[in-house]
């Protein structure tokens, strides 16, 4: 067991103020997005100086443990994040295994750099993921079933607006593909009648409650997406979308293909161990709408959020997906020991508090901001104090 320290990733729409509150220092001014805990190449944490990946290569077995090195191969598949959002991220969509493979031959056969800007698969593995909300935290996830999105369109003037005049007959994907498609003049049009609107909105106050008043919620978050993005078309997938706003504590669980981007607050992020985003729209990154409907899933469906449950003392909390990669545990032992029971490799992440963690013939003292590594060959972490550490291991 050993701390890491973990690389901080500086994209535009990330909080000047969240990460740096977590760990203790002072902002810098500047926008800090994630914080990556894992072994991935694009930024992997380090133990005393070495990268993960090396230490993982140099033991495999003892890192991982012997079934996880089976079912694997000799890598980290998870990778954890603590993501904090000022503003709304882009339109994207994260591709199945066999897309992903498929993708990633191609961009190599293209002879494309693995970091180009217009590199659109960086690893050959999947990427669903979970989020945790530490904050309020909002966010647009999956496809809102279509007798909703009608009724929604209606309360806002838009319903005879084309392409959304298609939507019951041709469909959300036919719908998608007028927005994002071969020019994109009908999404442009689209997002120029709703930034109209934004300039009447107080953006200084927070957004209406989806729950409470769903129109006025999504009126408010699609008139901040099109001022923060005037003329992008992908403002009118926006609108497509289910809103989900999540207490601290909630979930959201993102399978391939689903359509989405989160728009404000901070969370504990973990997935499978890959960085393969296709983008639509609402970024100044590459976007690649003909890929991007190759991998998305246009299924109307409710919003994906998953109940967390709660072990019988309560002291563990876990948030069940059928991902084998990863799996998500929230810890707040107090002052009697809690045990993990998880076995190969764990990354844990105090979020509050203080807690002293054990594992193998070490023991740690960790304030908030801490991040460690727990190899397989550690055995079981126990963790005691009163503090809440998140815990991700491998899936069963």
């Amino acid at each position: 067991m050993d701390v890491l320290q973990c690389p901080i990733q500086r994209y535009p729409w990330g909080s000047t103020t969240a990460l740096p509150l977590l760990l203790g220092v002072a902002p810098d001014g500047g926008p800090q997005a994630e914080l990556w805990a894992g072994a991935h190449p694009a930024a992997p944490a380090t133990v005393g100086g070495r990268s993960l990946a090396d230490v993982i290569n140099d033991d495999p077995s003892a890192a991982l443990g012997p079934d996880v090195l089976r079912r694997f191969g000799p890598r980290l598949p998870f990778l954890a994040k603590i993501l904090a959002a000022a503003e709304p991220l882009s339109i994207q969509a994260h591709p199945d295994s066999r897309r992903a493979r498929e993708g990633f031959a191609e961009d190599e056969a293209a002879g494309i750099p693995i970091d180009a800007p217009n590199r659109r698969y960086r690893d050959r593995s999947h990427k669903p993921e979970l989020l945790v909300a530490l904050t309020p935290f909002h966010a647009l996830a999956g496809l809102r079933p279509l007798q909703e999105t009608s009724a929604l369109l209606e309360a806002l003037d838009l319903a005879q607006t084309h392409p959304f005049d298609r939507l019951e007959s041709d469909g959300p994907a036919a719908v998608i593909r007028m927005l994002l498609g071969s020019g994109s003049e009908n999404g442009r049009e689209v997002a120029a009648r709703v930034g109209e609107a934004a300039a009447a909105l107080d953006m200084t106050v927070d957004p209406p409650s989806a729950a409470a008043d769903p129109v006025e919620a999504v009126a408010w978050w699609a008139s901040r997406i099109a001022a923060l993005n005037p003329g992008d078309p992908g403002v009118g997938v926006a609108l497509l979308l289910n809103l989900v706003d999540l207490a601290p504590g909630e979930a959201v669980n993102l399978r391939a293909g689903n359509l989405h981007a989160y728009l404000r607050g901070t969370g504990v992020e973990v997935m499978a161990s890959s960085d393969n985003v296709l983008r639509g729209g609402l970024t100044s990154k590459h976007v690649d709408v003909q890929e991007l409907l190759v991998v998305a899933d246009v299924t109307p469906d409710a919003p994906p959020v998953v109940s967390p449950v709660a072990s019988a003392s309560g002291r563990i909390v876990s948030w069940p997906t059928p991902d084998p990669d990863f799996a998500v545990s929230m810890v707040r032992p107090g002052a009697e020991r809690v045990s993990v029971a998880r076995e190969g490799p764990r990354v844990a992440m105090v979020v509050d508090g203080h807690v002293r963690a054990a594992a193998g013939s070490r023991a740690l003292e960790l304030d908030r901001g801490a991040v460690i590594w727990v190899p397989a060959s550690d055995g079981p972490l126990a963790l005691e104090g009163e503090g809440t550490t998140f815990v991700a291991a491998v899936g069963g």
